[in-house]
């Protein structure tokens, strides 16, 4: 995958959100971690279509997950619209990935330069960068 030169990646799942920068070439990421921004998790619409019983008693609906990732695409909003994100890279969870993208601003959509739906938060940089260079 693309990532280019100075470029922001948005590293996101259900409880971690890491705010990095690629320093490297396009096709060979160097991530540097810029900040872990607090999020104020208020935003729980996702609970309005994730209320099924089947859902709920399987667990694989969490309320306060869905909230963490529409926090964090509201946060990034806000940096795209500031003018502190130019192009960014989108890296989560699937399901984090889809409640995320239920909250793109227009703006945000027209600077993402790539999604990978995947679970890296926990992984070290050098594989989140392989990763990268991989997709």
């Amino acid at each position: 995958m693309k990532c280019p030169h100075k470029s922001h990646v948005a590293l996101v799942d259900g409880e971690r959100f890491l705010f990095l920068r690629n320093d490297g070439q396009i096709f060979e990421p160097r991530l540097t971690m810029l900040d872990q921004p607090e999020l104020e998790k208020t935003n729980f619409s996702a609970g309005v279509r994730n209320q099924d019983d089947a859902g709920q008693r399987g667990g694989n609906t969490d309320l306060n997950e869905l909230a963490h990732g529409a926090a964090a695409a509201e946060w990034l909003n806000a940096q795209v619209l500031s003018g502190d994100i130019e192009q960014l890279t989108v890296i989560a969870d699937p399901k984090t990935l889809g409640e995320m993208r239920r909250h793109y601003h227009k703006e945000l959509e027209s600077r993402i330069v790539g999604e990978l739906a995947k679970d890296l938060s926990g992984e070290p940089i050098p594989a989140v960068e392989k990763a990268l260079a991989n997709a």
